[in-house]
């Protein structure tokens, strides 16, 4: 628990990860532990923003 975190503070279910996007590959989060769901996570990104080339790949395929 983080004393600084409002949603710590709340004891609301929440994740301090970011979660990434895959194309083709399960999202993942950047926490350890964390079980990739999306609702607890504010910040979510595409996996092409972190320098995963499976985007690239799925443009290529269309």
């Amino acid at each position: 628990m983080d004393d600084h975190c409002r949603d710590c503070r709340a004891g609301l279910d929440h994740c301090h990860g970011s979660l990434i996007h895959h194309a083709y590959q399960a999202t993942e989060c950047t926490e350890d532990g964390c079980p990739g769901e999306v609702l607890p996570h504010s910040f979510a990104v595409d996996c092409e923003a972190v320098g995963c080339r499976c985007a690239l790949l799925f443009a290529l395929a269309v």
